[in-house]
């Protein structure tokens, strides 16, 4: 697949000489996720930062659902902020261990806490479990929080890909249910809008990673018959909230060569014209989860660095 001119030249050179697997997700029976999926969990995405300890909980009630904690070692008993984070993969792939050496790095060098959630996943778990999980896991922090040594004034949600989009889903959900408050929304290349109607949308075809086609099938996997039609709900796709009013500060970003640009783009700006304070960070030259793909590169590392540098800005970090 011959890449797109504004490729950054660097990551260029490097898909060139080793290019990543492709996931292909359109035409692909349900009933063969689950072999895709132990596929991709047996490739190691990276383990999690040496001086972070990482605890597996099970929450009560009536679904299961496991949460995945980080915490610096060296934190000690210190009440931490909290970033309750969702894992991306379409809506139909992967768990919290798919980003053990992304969230780890970011209680390590932001100096907080993070609860990784493992949703339940589409098709098996349509819309709206995965994110009543998420809503669930965000009240238990909040709950929990003296014997999970966090500070329940400093609670916020993240994601990346579809968990940054049931991020921004679960924000809706916590100011429309009264709380838990929220201090930060950190939405790292968000999938936001089941109509898939943009212009980005229909760019990329193809793409390094998440084409049209794999996006359409995971709305459809979510939503079924509801996708594109008038009657979803914003905590379904968040771009479908009529009043983003209220909610709490954001951070957005998103690459430049990917299905997720304009509907990301269009989302930061209905945040700041609703008045809530947004920072949107377009990478220039970039794929979808370029920084997960290609992590030692330049572009990369500097996305890296901002991200750490957000999360202690808006947590209290320094």
């Amino acid at each position: 697949m011959p890449h797109h001119p504004n490729l950054d030249p660097e990551m260029a050179a490097a898909l060139a000489a080793d290019p990543p697997p492709p996931t292909v997700l359109d035409g692909l029976p349900y009933e063969k996720l689950d072999a895709l999926r132990a596929e991709r969990a047996a490739r190691s995405a990276g383990p999690p930062a040496e001086g972070v300890v990482v605890t597996d909980h099970r929450l009560p009630g009536p679904t299961p659902l496991r949460v995945r904690t980080y915490r610096p070692r060296a934190a000690g008993a210190r009440a931490l902020p909290c970033l309750v984070w969702m894992h991306g993969g379409g809506m139909v792939l992967d768990s919290p261990e798919t980003d053990d050496a992304r969230v780890s790095a970011y209680a390590l060098e932001a100096d907080c806490a993070v609860v990784s959630v493992d949703y339940r996943l589409a098709p098996e778990h349509p819309y709206p479990a995965p994110v009543e999980d998420c809503y669930r896991a965000l009240r238990w922090a909040a709950d929990q929080a003296e014997p999970l040594g966090l500070d329940p004034g400093r609670l916020a949600v993240g994601g990346i890909s579809a968990g940054g989009g049931l991020a921004a889903a679960t924000a809706l959900l916590a100011r429309d249910s009264g709380g838990p408050g929220l201090i930060f929304q950190f939405l790292l290349c968000p999938m936001l809008d089941d109509r898939n109607t943009s212009g980005s949308s229909r760019e990329f075809t193809e793409a390094v990673k998440w084409p049209r086609a794999n996006n359409l099938y995971g709305w459809a996997a979510l939503l079924g018959p509801l996708t594109g039609s008038d009657d979803v709900p914003p905590y379904a796709a968040p771009a479908r909230a009529d009043d983003l009013s209220g909610l709490p500060p954001a951070y957005v970003d998103v690459g430049e060569l990917e299905v997720f640009r304009d509907e990301c783009a269009r989302y930061a700006l209905r945040l700041i014209e609703a008045g809530v304070s947004t920072e949107f960070h377009l990478w220039p030259g970039a794929f979808h989860g370029f920084d997960g793909v290609l992590p030692h590169l330049t572009l990369p590392r500097r996305a890296a660095r901002e991200q750490i540098a957000v999360l202690r800005r808006a947590l209290g970090g320094g």
